[in-house]
């Protein structure tokens, strides 16, 4: 099976902060014989390693934290990725948690306080919203067999 997966999961330091988040039990996925396809949404939407952090405001946008607007990086982003998951026949992704791209059910509010709301990031809910099954990284793991 090929899954999309956030780009951070595999080592890359593709995060607002240059990080990553090497995640072994994704990687084991690729042991198992899952092809991973790796994406970051903001990267792909041309914003920069590092960057400032951003949210998901109450009223949709995406601002970063000194208040400049990125949505349509997020937007373009989103779309690229969307891309690239049907050109490589992806049915499932596995994204990054509470990001404003990857969030899958759960997101910062906007606040820049590190309080969590129910809701997607961009790059999730598009996907969602064409049919992939769409899942974090935290959730993985009650999943991990049925793939």
């Amino acid at each position: 099976m090929n899954i999309l997966v956030s780009h951070c999961f595999l080592g890359e330091p593709c995060r607002y902060d240059g990080a990553s988040r090497l995640d072994r039990q994704i990687i084991e996925l690729h042991r198992a014989g899952h092809n991973l396809i790796p994406v970051c949404p903001e990267v792909l939407g041309g914003l920069s390693v590092p960057r400032t952090p951003a949210e998901i405001q109450p009223d949709g946008r995406v601002l970063t934290e000194d208040g400049v607007d990125v949505t349509a990086a997020y937007q373009a982003g989103a779309e690229r990725a969307l891309a690239i998951a049907r050109e490589n026949g992806c049915t499932v992704a596995i994204l990054k948690s509470r990001s404003p791209s990857c969030g899958c059910g759960e997101v910062y509010d906007g606040t820049f306080t590190h309080t969590v709301k129910p809701g997607w990031g961009v790059t999730a809910r598009l996907l969602e919203e064409a049919g992939f099954e769409v899942m974090d990284e935290e959730h993985l793991q009650a999943s991990l067999y049925d793939l």
